[in-house]
This record gives C-alpha cells, sequence and structure tokens, in this order.
C-alpha cells in the first residue's frame, strides 16, 4: 500500500524534513509513505482567499491517482486513537487501494477536497501547525504499523 501525504506548503524548516524522514524511512515496505508538497500561494491582505483554496485544493486533487481512497486531515474529522488508527491501516491494506491523506494550508481544505474525501481525520482539537502536522502524521503511521506487526515501539 502507498499512502501520499499531500499537503499544501514547502520549504519546510531542517527540523520538519528530518523529523518526517526519520519516520518515512521506518515504514514497512508493504506500506511506504511519500509526501507531495503543493505550493502555498502567496496571500497578501487583498487576497481571494476562497480562490486560492480552489487553486491549491485542484492541484491536491490531481495529484491523487485513480480508485485512492482519500483521507482529509480535518479538525471537524474523527479522532482516532492510535490503537483505532491501526485498525484503520489494516482496513486500508485489505482494501488494496493506496491512501492519499490531505493536508490543507492555513485555512484548512478547500472545499472540493472535503467532498472528495471518503474520510476525514482528526489529529486533535488542538490547532496545529501545519509543518508539526507531517511529523505527528508519520510518527502515528508508523506506530500503528508497529502495532500491527507486534514491534514493541508501542509501549
Amino acid at each position: 500500500m502507498q499512502i501520499s501525504l499531500i499537503a499544501v506548503g514547502q520549504k519546510m524548516p531542517a527540523w520538519v524534513t528530518k523529523g518526517y524522514e526519520e519516520y518515512t524511512k521506518r515504514m514497512p515496505p508493504e506500506c511506504q509513505l511519500q509526501l507531495i508538497e503543493i505550493p502555498l500561494n502567496k496571500r497578501s491582505k487583498n487576497s481571494h482567499i476562497a480562490r486560492l483554496m480552489e487553486k491549491e485544493g485542484e492541484q491536491m486533487l490531481n495529484s491523487i491517482k485513480k480508485d485512492t481512497l482519500v483521507v482529509a486531515m480535518e479538525v471537524q474529522g474523527k479522532p482516532w486513537s492510535t490503537e483505532q488508527l491501526a485498525e484503520q491501516m489494516d482496513s486500508w491494506m485489505q482494501s488494496g487501494r493506496n491512501i492519499a491523506l490531505l493536508v490543507g494550508g492555513p485555512e484548512g481544505l478547500a472545499p472540493a477536497c472535503l467532498k472528495r474525501a471518503e474520510q476525514k481525520w482528526s489529529l486533535s482539537s488542538l490547532t496545529l501547525p501545519h509543518p508539526l502536522v507531517r511529523i505527528v502524521i508519520a510518527e502515528q503511521l508508523y506506530r500503528a504499523m508497529s502495532i500491527l506487526k507486534h514491534h514493541p515501539y508501542h509501549k
């Protein structure tokens, strides 16, 4: 199974890249995690935010391959425990489909992305900085896989 983390924003600080890469390299061969970065459109006080979000959303949707299960990272989504995430991952693997996890920009995901999503997952009701979200997702996916593989990491 291929999991694509499709996130708005580029040029992350080194600590973000290192943290994200640490967990992606730990993922087992049958569950690879790849990052697809969508450029954040420049915002100013006169920007038409809805139009910028729509453009970013189009780019996100265009990067998703056919028959991919789309999961929107959304504050209003379901807050899964790590064990529930492991169950989700097991279900995803059994489906035989690839997964796309969508992380929006500062204003969230475009309505078209939310509409395309088959599931909505909330990491927290807290507002998290988008660079940190990448690391949290990668770590939690690795932790869920360690549960499924009966690896001692999750203790």
